[in-house]
């Protein structure tokens, strides 16, 4: 796949409904903006619901329903939600710059 402005824009969407991600308290995350935001506001018991050290949920969604392999890698290298979501946040802007 092209990496370009499309890729990027479309990285940044909303997910089509059948693909989004149900968080363990019954959340629902569309896209890299409301991952992060939630990264940030879920009780730490979400965040180890999903992210242990055998799996990582937000790291696999990303990965395959999004198709942001850079990002996936990241997120299943962080140990900690804070990290998780500076990640996450730190991508959403570099990608918006690209715009």
């Amino acid at each position: 796949m092209a990496i370009n402005k499309e890729t990027y824009r479309s990285w940044l969407s909303d997910v089509p409904d059948d693909k989004v991600f149900w968080r363990h308290d019954g959340g629902v995350i569309r896209n890299l903006e409301e991952l992060a935001t939630a990264l940030r506001q879920m009780t730490e018991e979400t965040f180890h619901y999903h992210a242990t050290a055998d799996k990582n949920d937000f790291s696999k969604w990303v990965r395959d329903v999004i198709g942001d392999v850079t990002l996936s890698n990241q997120l299943k290298k962080a140990t900690t939600q804070s990290t998780a979501a500076r990640r996450v946040e730190m991508r959403v802007n570099w990608l918006k710059a690209r715009l």
